[in-house]
């Protein structure tokens, strides 16, 4: 079998993995976190929670299968190893980042949902004056 060959091979048996692993993690945390804020309304909760791994999956998953080449001329087994570990070192990195931004999402729909609602304007009465609003503290 050609090395590089074996190389593409052991490449996607080791960041598919990795990168269901992330997702699996994402979703069940996630759903978690996300039930606590959305309380009021479970079924947007599960919502949100799939829409944002189906999201993971296809931005991970492409760039696997995107860096997934190589132009490399890799012949000795020492090379598969070295051209392994840079790969999957950048789609660790990659799946990192792209955690940090589901978590960073997480907080944001969480301090958004939590966020003290503006009072209503109160109406007021034909003919009546309206009173100036008091100034914001």
């Amino acid at each position: 079998m050609d090395p590089i060959v074996l190389a593409y091979a052991l490449y996607l048996l080791l960041s598919i993995p990795l990168t269901v692993l992330v997702a699996r993690t994402l979703s069940k945390h996630g759903r978690t976190f996300l039930t606590e804020v959305f309380a009021d309304s479970p079924g947007l909760a599960n919502a949100v929670n799939q829409l944002l791994v189906v999201g993971f999956y296809l931005v991970s998953l492409g760039f696997v299968t995107l860096f997934l080449t190589s132009n490399s001329h890799v012949v000795t087994a020492r090379e598969v190893f070295e051209m392994l570990s840079v790969k999957i070192g950048t789609v660790a990195l990659v799946l990192g980042v792209m955690h940090l931004f589901n978590v960073l999402v997480f907080n944001g729909i969480r301090r958004r949902h939590l966020a003290p609602k503006p009072l209503p304007v109160p109406v007021g009465y034909p003919g009546v004056p309206q009173a100036p609003p008091f100034p914001q503290p």
